[in-house]
Formats: C-alpha cells, structure tokens, sequence
C-alpha cells in the first residue's frame, strides 16, 4: 500500500493589483465564477488529503480574508506578509515549524486554475527527488530579446525554456536556508526555485498545464472563467 505523501502549503497573498487597471480590489479578491480567485487558489491544495495544513500570507491591513468561508478551515491559518514575495513565504514558513524534511508547496494566490493532475505529477515525480521541483509550461512562442527603443536584436533559442509555474515543491529545510541566503544577499528572487537555484542545487522540472495562468490583467478573468468551466466538464 502507497502511503500519501503528506505536505503543507504557503500561499503569498500579499500582493497588490498595480496592471489589473481601476480596480481597487486585489487580484486574489477579485469575483471569478462565483468565487474569490483566492478560493479557486486554495481549492485543489485543500482537496487533497495529504495536505496537512495551508498558510496564506496576508498584507498586514487586508480585510478581506476573515469574511471568507476557507479562513475558519481547520487546516488554514494565516501570517502577516511582506512586501516581496519572498518575503511572504518566508513569512509562512517560519510560521510552520516542520523538519527539515517535510514537504512544502508554494502556491501563487492568483492562479485559480491549478488542476487536480497537476498536483498529482508534483507530488508523484518529486516524492523521491532529493532536491524538489516546479511545475512548468514548455515555451512554444518565439521569443525576442529587444533594445532600449524597442528595436529586436536577437531571436532567443527557445529550446530547453519553461514558463515556471506553481506549485513549486520543496523540503522546508532547503527551502527556507535558500530563501534566508538570498535575503542576505539582496538577491531579489521571483520565485521559489530561483532561490533554491541560489544554493548551486537543480530543481527539477514537472510538465504543468499551459492553462494554469495567473490572474495579472483584467482579461485574464475571462480566461480563467472559461478555463474552470472545460475543468469542471471533464472531470470525473
């Protein structure tokens, strides 16, 4: 009998909207199908019963979160953020008090349409990996590197990139040392793995659904709406 492999989740959630337009509303708050994209984040992480306990890190004057259903989930608590991301996880993760060994799952709060298969691959491919990983999107675009008017100087090889996505998956132990070292440091790093990438280890790729995208401008909800809708159609 294969036991679950257990995990807990940080999910940053103290973010603002600055592209999302007029809206005065942060982006995790914003109405999708019925939902907060918060809810729709926190969704498939708290559907699994290997996960053993969510922290979301808040903006410290976030009024929001209380008057959600999901904050008076047993497994659910919440810390006060940062003003970078990586603060925030930090933030979360001194707030768990693990082993070194245990897994954590770092979730962006704006991407709702993380898929159930998706958390399946993570947790299947990574459970043995001595260093964790990131879900992530092949690039099939071509891509172009510009100058300071705008002009293209080069077309980029495109072979061998990913679009990172999340979850990314790491022991608490790695996790935490590399989010500490790039802080002291002052390296301003984007996500997790690149702070990991920081201690000279390879976080391994995991293949994710191109259409787990993340809330960033207005026209992403109506994707995101459509994409929720062909998830619930083909489910089981």
């Amino acid at each position: 009998m294969v036991v679950p492999l257990k995990f807990w989740a940080v999910v940053p959630a103290a973010g603002s909207s600055r592209r999302m337009g007029d809206s005065i509303v942060p982006k995790q708050y914003l109405s999708l199908a019925g939902k907060t994209v918060l809810e729709w984040s926190l969704a498939p992480l708290l559907a699994r019963q290997e996960c053993a306990g969510v922290v979301v890190a808040l903006s410290a004057d976030d009024r929001r979160w209380s008057t959600l259903a999901v904050s008076r989930d047993p497994r659910v608590s919440a810390v006060m953020g940062g003003v970078e991301r990586a603060h925030s996880v930090h933030a979360g993760l001194q707030s768990l008090h693990l082993d070194d060994d245990a897994w954590v799952l770092v979730h962006d709060a704006a991407r709702p349409c993380l898929s159930a298969q998706e958390v399946d691959a993570l947790l299947t491919m990574l459970a043995h990996d001595p260093v964790g990983g990131l879900l992530a999107a092949p690039v099939v675009d071509t891509l172009k590197r510009t100058d300071a008017a705008g002009r293209v100087i080069e077309t980029v090889n495109r072979e061998g990139l990913w679009r990172a996505l999340t979850p990314q998956m790491f022991r608490y132990g790695v996790l935490a040392r590399a989010l500490h070292r790039a802080r002291e440091r002052g390296v301003a790093v984007t996500d997790e793995a690149q702070a990991v990438e920081g201690m000279g280890l390879q976080p391994r790729v995991v293949a994710g659904r191109p259409d787990n995208i993340k809330i960033t401008l207005p026209e992403d909800l109506a994707r995101a709406e459509r994409i929720l809708a062909e998830q619930e159609n083909i489910s089981p």
